[in-house]
């Protein structure tokens, strides 16, 4: 075990990861050069397309150090965008130390700062890394004095590296066995293993990927899944290389799969521990955190009769994602559907597109919102997951809403905008440091309803891309928040209802109804588009009738005669 290293890669978005990823693979001779391609460990398409990283990967790397030892380092690459920190939290979960990357040409941002403390949390060892040094706008300096200030750690402990040109990467691994403790376990103890993640395979049923915290686990072996109570032989075990790579036993401090032939989905949960069945150590392992979705919407199947099969979908990918949640609810516009809570709009942009490209599953989803909590005048508490819970306004005492503390890193020049943004959707500002003499660290409270619609790309298209982002729950809070509902002809469409803060009511209303005329195919009876609160109307448009073309047969002619046969048709309708 003294010559295993546990390790993931941590940043922001778009700081390296991967491409790092790829030099360390390619330097140990992990992947053959026949083999090799960016990303190589982004195994989606939509990752390669949006160039970003949706899932961790766990891979095995051998090492040969300068001292002439060889070593196995399993590493994880993590995903750095804010809406997939739960699976960087579960790849810390199952790791010794991480490397710190950041970008030369951008300094620390948001993401970094919240990454850092997940793995701080964690007692995980940090080796600072600076990316990127072969850039042209390359700040070493300026970078080195800003990690220094933000961990603590000494100038010489930071490493220098281009994940593009391989630069530094002997030095990373050196540190990477030098640094980072070896494993702590008992392989003579009874089996505790941490499941960190698990996907379906429609040949092999669920392949669960874990890590050894004490004791071993052989082919054939009983073992037990502590939370469920469940059984099941292991018919195949194995490491992870770049393809899954069989092996007869596997020891306390590795990471590995398992294949039992499980089909449920329901049986496998993420942070579960698998133990074994005749000598079994009862106990779970600590620090797996609860998932706290932020932004809720309805997922329906376009045909009614493909319920059965989205259910079925819907679990599937709930074993590869584990952050997302999900519970059944009607709808009289659309049918059966699932209510699912995900970490942010990307998850939820990203979690449509993969049940498209996965499981060929077509799917509506609704209007996003996030989850309010009602005060009865009885005194009791109701949870408002979407708009057709929302309390009778009469018997309502007060609703409190969600907020969160945004954290803004940016260029001086943009605090102007940023102010007139975070003000503009209701954000209280906090807090504003200077984190350098070119860094400003702006800290807002802000309802999450605000959030959720567009606040990250108006952010980054005024700041010219230059402003990081990272936010935290903070609780609920009162608020005046009314339910908005759409009406066609007088008929109420619960699909495309919403729930607003009241002072936003009528320039979202009109919004709506603007963009509802504009999809709506004509009839030939005209539409009124309807905003409501209650009973008080705050926007309307009409789509007028369409009417069949009588006067073509007219051409040339006294206008009389056009006018004599549209009189008759008014007439007529």
């Amino acid at each position: 075990m003294k010559n295993i290293r546990n390790f993931c890669i941590i940043a922001h978005i778009d700081h390296g990861k991967s491409t790092l990823a790829d030099r360390l693979l390619q330097s140990t001779n992990t992947i053959s050069d026949r083999d090799m391609m960016d990303q190589v460990l982004d195994d989606m398409d939509l990752e390669r397309e949006k160039g970003i990283t949706i899932k961790s990967h766990a891979i095995q790397i051998n090492y040969k150090s300068k001292a002439g030892d060889d070593y196995t380092l399993n590493l994880i690459d993590t995903p750095g965008h804010v809406d997939f920190s739960y699976e960087v939290s579960r790849a810390l979960a199952a790791c010794e130390g991480a490397l710190l990357l950041v970008d030369a040409t951008q300094g620390i941002q948001a993401q970094t700062i919240s990454n850092l403390y997940l793995a701080i949390e964690n007692n995980l060892e940090i080796i600072p890394v600076i990316n990127k040094i072969d850039m042209d706008g390359a700040m070493i300096e300026e970078v080195k004095d800003q990690i220094i200030e933000l961990i603590g750690c000494k100038s010489e402990e930071i490493l220098l590296a281009s994940g593009r040109t391989g630069l530094g990467i002997e030095e990373v691994l050196e540190a990477i066995v030098e640094r980072i403790p070896s494993p702590k376990g008992d392989e003579s103890a009874p089996l505790q293993a941490l499941i960190f993640d698990s996907v379906f395979n429609s040949f092999r049923g669920i392949i669960v990927y874990y890590r050894i915290l004490n004791g071993a686990i052989k082919k054939g072996d009983k073992v037990k899944f502590v939370s469920t109570g469940q059984e099941y032989e292991a018919d195949e075990i194995g490491i992870l290389k770049l393809k899954m790579t069989e092996k007869k036993e596997i020891k306390a401090g590795d990471v590995g799969y398992i294949i039992t032939g499980i089909k449920n989905a329901k049986e496998v949960k993420v942070g579960d521990t698998i133990t074994l069945a005749n000598n079994p150590n009862p106990t779970l392992i600590k620090g797996f955190e609860e998932v706290k979705p932020m932004v809720f919407a309805g997922i329906y199947p376009v045909n009614t009769d493909e319920f059965e099969e989205l259910r079925d979908c819907m679990d599937k990918l709930q074993l590869n994602d584990a952050s997302l949640t999900f519970e059944l609810e009607t709808s009289q516009a659309l049918g059966f559907g699932f209510r699912c809570g995900f970490l942010g709009m990307l998850h939820m942009e990203i979690i449509q597109e993969r049940l498209e490209r996965e499981f060929n599953q077509t799917v509506i989803t609704t209007v996003p919102n996030v989850s309010f909590i009602g005060h009865t005048t009885k005194g009791e508490k109701i949870i408002v997951n979407n708009p057709s819970e929302f309390p009778d306004p009469v018997k309502t005492d007060r609703i409190e809403e969600p907020f969160i503390k945004a954290q803004i890193i940016t260029k001086p020049e943009y605090i102007g905008n940023i102010m007139t943004l975070c003000l503009g959707k209701r954000g209280i500002l906090v807090n504003q440091s200077y984190l350098t003499t070119t860094r400003v660290e702006l800290v807002f409270e802000m309802p999450l309803t605000e959030i959720v619609f567009d606040f990250y790309d108006k952010l980054k298209s005024q700041t010219r891309g230059y402003a990081s982002f990272d936010y935290h729950p903070m609780g609920y809070r009162d608020s005046d928040i009314a339910k908005m509902d759409i009406l066609l002809n007088n008929e109420k469409v619960d699909a495309l209802s919403a729930l607003i803060h009241r002072s936003r009511a009528h320039e979202f209303g009109r919004k709506l109804c603007e963009k509802l005329k504009e999809l709506l195919p004509r009839q030939q009876f005209q539409i009124a588009i309807q905003a409501a609160i209650g009973a008080k109307i705050v926007a309307r448009e009409n789509i007028s009738a369409m009417r069949k073309d009588v006067t073509a047969k007219c051409y040339g002619g006294d206008i009389s005669r056009k006018r004599k046969l549209l009189e008759k048709q008014k007439e007529r309708r």
